[in-house]
């Protein structure tokens, strides 16, 4: 019921009422308006404003389609993360995801070397994602050294792929804008449409589930999103 086209037009307050729906359809289809509106402490013509953004007549017909979704879900109760991440395969079943995919295959289809970037965590998936497409026939390598020496070899018809789940590493960051200088496309795959790097690229998917860190701060938010979204690409090429 919450389609990619939908999630891009969102702002940070639309993202905050999409994942309180998700991870509370068994509440919000018996709730008022205003206390949804109350429970997420925006107004009413904001929760009226999102179900008008997302398709709706209004909130009654945002409820309908709700309780209808919540029907076609397993008898079991899912954790929250388990139920994101149903509502994101869910969306990915859909002619607007091949949309969304279209322009970065067409950009993957004309480069003659695809270089994946990323730091931490990140790093690992890009030496993935860059094995996934060596193996689908497209040159591609990981890399993960964010002081790389760009200026040291030739990237003609170079496209760089930036993984990142915040979207807001400066070093990242620093490193994409040194492609940009040497003319290379950019695309990312983050978490938030909002973010920096989202910004700076050419395509960017952003998969908007809920960060999550545990021990000190350290980030275990999923990046399930990321690898179906690479191996996606790399099937299609």
């Amino acid at each position: 019921m919450f389609s990619y086209e939908q999630l891009e037009k969102y702002n940070e307050t639309d993202v905050e009422i999409y994942r309180y729906v998700i991870n509370n359809m068994d509440r919000v289809g018996y709730m008022s308006i205003r206390e949804l509106a109350h429970e997420l402490h925006v107004s009413t013509s904001t929760i009226l404003r999102f179900c008008l953004k997302n398709g709706f007549e209004g909130y009654r017909d945002f409820k309908r389609a709700l309780k209808s979704e919540q029907q076609q879900l397993t008898t079991y109760e899912p954790k929250s993360d388990v139920s994101e991440l149903a509502h994101f395969f869910a969306k990915t079943n859909s002619s607007a995801y091949e949309r969304k995919l279209m322009p970065a295959l067409t950009y993957l289809r004309r480069a003659t070397l695809v270089i994946f970037v990323g730091i931490g965590s990140s790093g690992s998936l890009a030496r993935y994602a860059a094995r996934c497409f060596t193996n689908a026939g497209k040159v591609a390598f990981g890399l993960e050294d964010s002081n790389y020496p760009v200026n040291t070899f030739e990237i003609h018809d170079t496209v760089v792929f930036a993984l990142s789940e915040s979207g807001e590493t400066p070093e990242l960051i620093a490193l994409v804008q040194h492609f940009q200088q040497r003319r290379c496309a950019v695309l990312s795959i983050t978490n938030q449409s909002q973010s920096t790097l989202a910004k700076l690229s050419d395509w960017n998917f952003s998969y908007q589930l809920a960060h999550q860190r545990i021990n000190g701060n350290y980030n275990i938010t999923t990046q399930v999103p990321v690898v179906y979204v690479i191996e996606t690409l790399a099937k299609r090429l």
